[in-house]
């Protein structure tokens, strides 16, 4: 199915937990950069998700996977306004108690982010290998192994596998700051990461557990990025957190 965001179709799909309940809380998963919504990790995510009693609600943002929008003109702005466009229609599904918000890597940080303005409507925020440095690697001037002068930002920037990123890319990390998303945010958070992660170093996500006021931090031993070493320990991480918030909310039925 697609969600319309301002006009751009974002592909979408949402799986419901055995036994098909008439009511469940609900996970929306975000991938990461250059990533999309059938990736092995977050299949895995999805299915301890159901397993928890979750339905889930996978995203492709805008210019990734199967949504409309190109890739080198896709902003941290975009994946924000489409990750906002996303609860707003979960909150709308009739069969949704509650909502949680889940991303990894880039979708990771923008997690993070729109937790922070939908902090009221969200029961839950589970950030996967969160790359809260983006911001600030695109204040210091590097960037995807890419280093430029931060005050004359380059008209575009080389990405991964040969593709390219609009410099308005860098203009629009520079603004944000990522603590103080983290700070408008109150609730229950789960952070898991891969003590051996080459893309994301594992501090960003121990200093981001440390700065919620109610955060579990889950490091993997010897485990990368994507978890491609123990995805099942990831994938037990998010299953348990999620089967005890779900028993904290009891029988709370708030959108």
């Amino acid at each position: 199915m697609y969600i319309m965001d301002d006009g751009i179709r974002l592909n979408a799909r949402i799986e419901l937990p055995q036994n098909s309940p008439e009511k469940c809380p609900l996970l929306i998963i975000l991938h990461g950069f250059t990533g999309n919504m059938e990736e092995e990790h977050l299949s895995a995510v999805a299915q301890a998700a159901n397993e928890a009693g979750f339905a889930a609600l996978r995203v492709d943002l805008y210019g990734h996977g199967k949504s409309e929008g190109e890739f080198r003109k896709h902003t941290l702005f975009k994946w924000m306004t489409n990750a906002l466009t996303v609860i707003d229609y979960a909150r709308g599904l009739d069969f949704v108690t509650g909502i949680y918000l889940c991303g990894h890597s880039q979708g990771g940080l923008t997690a993070m982010l729109a937790a922070g303005m939908k902090r009221d409507q969200l029961k839950g925020l589970i950030a996967l290998s969160p790359a809260c440095m983006i911001p600030e690697l695109a204040r210091s001037g590097e960037l995807l192994g890419e280093n430029f002068d931060p005050e004359h930002i380059p008209e575009t920037l080389p990405a991964w596998g040969g593709r390219v990123l609009d410099g308005n890319y860098v203009r629009v990390a520079q603004t944000i700051r990522v603590e103080d998303f983290i700070d408008r945010y109150e609730g229950p958070a789960l952070i898991v990461h891969g003590d051996a992660d080459g893309a994301v170093p594992p501090q960003y996500g121990i200093a981001a557990a440390r700065r919620y006021g109610d955060c579990r931090l889950v490091l993997i031993p010897g485990d990368g990025h994507c978890y491609e070493h123990h995805m099942d320990q990831m994938a037990a991480a998010v299953g348990q957190w999620l089967t005890e918030r779900k028993a904290a909310d009891g029988s709370d039925t708030t959108r």
